[in-house]
């Protein structure tokens, strides 16, 4: 019944049919400034759309066109911290597909667990770690990988000829709030994670059993615990993803050119 009434708010205040979306993590909201002719909704005013309370999640869906092509923005996403359930974390992600979104372009910022990736880099999603142990309710099968391999490798030539450096990665998925222990973060090295964080990996399924093709990007806002000299802190993560956002937008201005011509 919720969805029901988001949609028709929704239906009447927006005429565009995005295929598209993009959701953006912490301190990454600025890259919708990169679409032209946008209508923002606040998500509070949207029926049964639960409520995001972190600094740097605006609670918005901008609508917009970004190269040509008709997009959506998530301003701020839902985690399970919060005291949201992952019926309601994923509730948006159930709303873009039943506005009719075909490809989920998920953003986060996350920790890094693999030395090499210091804060600033930017990391395709290529694999996650479930650290959580919570599954979604889940609509439809989830088909492997979730994470399409098509879209990360013509993401990644996009990349390369605009001279970004990029990584390629495994993201782990931690429920949160706290930052994870010096000595999580050591077993999470030792699973194979790279990086890690507090959302996408619902998100992600939830769009994969929907059938969106889906494409991971992790901005490394800092070293996770027991890597770094300082202590982690939020707003950190918020200053990275301002110092990165440039390239960022460029990358994912560029990747959606590629999208549309494909």
């Amino acid at each position: 019944m919720s969805m029901e009434r988001a949609l028709q708010y929704i239906r009447a205040r927006i005429q565009t049919r995005p295929t598209l979306a993009l959701v953006l993590g912490s301190g990454l909201g600025s890259l919708a400034n990169a679409a032209s002719g946008t209508i923002a909704l606040a998500t509070t005013d949207i029926p049964g759309y639960p409520t995001s309370t972190v600094v740097g999640h605006a609670g918005k869906l901008v609508f917009g066109t970004l190269a040509g092509m008709d997009v959506v923005f998530l301003q701020g996403r839902l985690h399970r911290y919060e005291g949201h359930d992952l019926d309601k974390t994923t509730f948006p992600i159930r709303l873009l597909a039943e506005l009719g979104v075909l490809r989920l372009l998920l953003t986060n910022a996350a920790g890094g667990v693999n030395i090499d990736f210091r804060p600033g880099t930017l990391m395709w999603i290529t694999d996650h770690i479930n650290w959580a142990f919570e599954v979604p309710r889940l609509p439809g099968a989830v088909s492997r990988p979730v994470y399409d391999r098509v879209w990360t490798r013509d993401a990644m030539e996009v990349a390369r000829t605009m001279n970004i450096a990029t990584v390629n990665g495994t993201y782990a998925w931690t429920r949160g709030p706290q930052y994870e222990t010096p000595a999580e973060v050591r077993a999470l090295g030792a699973m194979g994670a790279d990086a890690v964080g507090m959302s996408t990996v619902p998100e992600a399924l939830v769009a994969n059993s929907l059938g969106m093709r889906v494409l991971g990007l992790s901005t490394i806002t800092n070293a996770a615990a027991g890597l770094g000299t300082e202590p982690l802190n939020h707003d950190e993560v918020l200053e990275t993803g301002r110092r990165v956002q440039k390239d960022l937008q460029r990358l994912v201005l560029g990747v959606v050119e590629k999208t549309i011509a494909s």
